[in-house]
């Protein structure tokens, strides 16, 4: 009976894991349209600087979050506007045109948005993440982040979204 409970148990925690790795969250845009996100994973954390990264999507366009601390102020960051290069686990190299810098919640939080190729949607769904460059006008010329954290979290992100679109 024990062993029986245990089993339970056990597939009702796995199964809950899985359900909540697919938290997608909503909110409507200034212009009244809906956008989906996933809370941002940090996928680099040091003393001095980290990185979140999520997807974003209309459910027609996806886009890579990029929130980067420290961060330039307002003035500075609505400068950013280079596409952002990422290095995925398949050895390749992709360019993501950059969409739009956002400041959010009083300014404390800002988001830069990078816009993933219709036709790279398989790669990011398939290959980890293992670095990214970014040039943060405001604050040194290119930022690079070899990624140690949560390196799956776009993958498992976009899954979701796709998942989710097929039903």
């Amino acid at each position: 009976m024990k062993m029986n409970f245990l089993v339970l148990f056990l597939c009702f925690v796995f199964n809950a894991t899985g359900i909540a790795q697919c938290d997608i969250k909503n909110r409507v845009q200034p212009d009244g349209s809906m956008v989906y996100y996933f809370e941002p994973a940090v996928f680099y954390s040091t003393k001095s600087k980290s990185l979140k990264i999520n997807i974003v999507t209309d459910k027609e366009h996806y886009l890579v979050g990029l929130q980067p601390t420290p961060f330039p102020e307002k003035k500075e960051g609505k400068k950013i506007k280079d596409d952002l290069i990422m290095h995925l686990a398949n050895n390749k190299t992709y360019k993501l045109t950059h969409y739009d810098t956002q400041y959010r919640r009083n300014d404390s939080i800002m988001q830069v948005l990078y816009l993933i190729d219709a036709k790279d949607i398989e790669a990011f769904s398939t290959y980890e993440a293992v670095s990214a460059e970014i040039n943060m006008k405001g604050t040194e010329f290119v930022r690079s982040y070899n990624f140690k954290l949560h390196k799956d979290a776009i993958v498992e992100q976009l899954k979701c979204f796709l998942k989710e679109e097929e039903k």
